[in-house]
């Protein structure tokens, strides 16, 4: 039998009102006893007497066994959730930054307190990656997670390649319609999705590594001309985190907008769709696809979480457990593709080897193999001098790199 859950709902934006919208359609032994808000002015579509904007009438409330967290402000996020895990009350969250940023200590106070905290709404929206991670993963070697984690720029790069809009425009539409925020750089600088590419790999391959250390680049840079040179190739372009497993003591995680071909599966995910890919030793490739942003489709996710509590479920993050020898590394050789206009760029990027490079009056780009670790020190100069860098290999053609290597392995 399953069991009661009283929940405190903290957050009545779209994506608690999708919930509650999902929930009042179902019989499931829940009930929402109180919401927190922020703005007690604001109109809402239920009894006054439900909403409150003092937290602890939720996290002193004894009838409530159960947080819900849907709200922007992160280190509140990580106070209310880390309280009520303390309390003993189970918490169900959707803050992929707070997440990222403390999942290490949110982790141990779960151990500790002997509580749950789920999350599969915080990552790829409807998509259930998290679960599968966990669980239909848990003993499989995985080579590699990439994808598209993030609607919001996704849509601004389908509207760009397929109805040619220039980037401003598709911005705009993409924030008229609640895809973007009103300050876009987390969604479009590749941020949002390193923090939920964070989360998904310390499930695959059980490292956690802080989001500062993780690489991004995103589309702000993105000009008419590299997409006319992606419709030349017959590519598209992607924003795309990777999680990649170069050997048996190696993990690389980084974000970068990506060319990919009409043989990948993220070819034709568009718009607000999100897509990840599963690349396992024995299962091959297996491919996700669905919603990855709205209040309907994350709210489905939410409330797959909510129902699993009531059968006490709990991550057991097997893959940490297992206490293997992978550590995080940015030291690996990329094939990229830069097209810029200081010449001074390039040299600074120490490339190690130059596959193609094109001189075209206002336009010219490079291909060629680099360390990441170049790109890191020098991202800074790349966003300043509206350069463009994109992935243009398959995951094949990530390799580790090192002065004491003996061999030019590529994995």
């Amino acid at each position: 039998m399953s069991k009661k859950l009283n929940i405190g709902l903290f957050g009545f934006g779209v994506v608690g009102q999708g919930l509650y919208d999902i929930i009042k359609t179902k019989n499931l032994n829940i009930e929402i006893v109180k919401f927190a808000i922020k703005d007690p002015n604001k109109k809402r579509s239920l009894p006054a007497e439900l909403f409150t904007t003092d937290k602890e009438e939720l996290l002193n409330n004894p009838e409530i066994n159960t947080i819900v967290e849907l709200i922007n402000d992160t280190e509140a996020a990580f106070e209310i959730v880390s309280r009520a895990l303390k309390s003993g009350k189970n918490v169900v969250s959707a803050s992929k930054k707070m997440i990222a940023l403390h999942l290490d200590e949110l982790i141990e106070i779960q151990h500790q307190y002997g509580t749950s905290l789920l999350y599969e709404g915080a990552v790829c929206g409807s998509i259930p990656i998290i679960r599968n991670l966990e669980e239909y993963y848990d003993n499989e070697l995985l080579h590699s997670i990439s994808g598209i984690f993030n609607g919001s720029s996704n849509y601004i790069l389908s509207k760009g390649f397929i109805e040619g809009l220039d980037y401003d425009s598709a911005l705009k539409q993409a924030q008229d319609l609640g895809f973007a925020e009103t300050d876009p750089t987390s969604d479009v600088g590749g941020f949002d999705a390193k923090y939920k590419l964070v989360i998904a790999a310390a499930h695959a391959y059980g490292v956690v590594v802080q989001p500062d250390e993780v690489f991004n680049l995103g589309i702000q840079n993105l000009a008419a001309a590299d997409l006319q040179y992606a419709r030349e190739k017959n590519l598209k372009i992607k924003l795309v985190p990777v999680a990649k497993e170069l050997d048996d003591r190696n993990v690389a995680l980084f974000v970068l907008p990506k060319f990919v071909n009409d043989t990948e599966f993220l070819y034709n995910v568009e718009y607000e769709y999100n897509g990840v890919t599963v690349q396992a030793a024995f299962a091959d490739q297996q491919f996700f696809f669905g919603k990855g942003a709205g209040g309907h489709p994350t709210g489905s996710a939410v409330l797959s979480d909510i129902a699993a509590l009531r059968y006490n479920y709990q991550y057991e993050y097997k893959k940490a457990k297992e206490k293997t020898d992978l550590s995080f590394t940015n030291n690996i050789e990329l094939t990229v593709y830069l097209r810029y206009d200081d010449e001074d760029l390039v040299e600074a990027l120490n490339f190690e080897h130059i596959n193609e490079r094109y001189y075209s009056g206002s336009y010219k780009f490079v291909i060629g193999k680099i360390n990441l670790q170049n790109l890191i020190a020098n991202q800074q100069r790349i966003s300043d001098s509206k350069a463009f860098v994109a992935f243009a290999d398959q995951l094949t053609g990530v390799s580790l790199a090192s002065a004491a290597k003996q061999s030019a392995e590529v994995f």
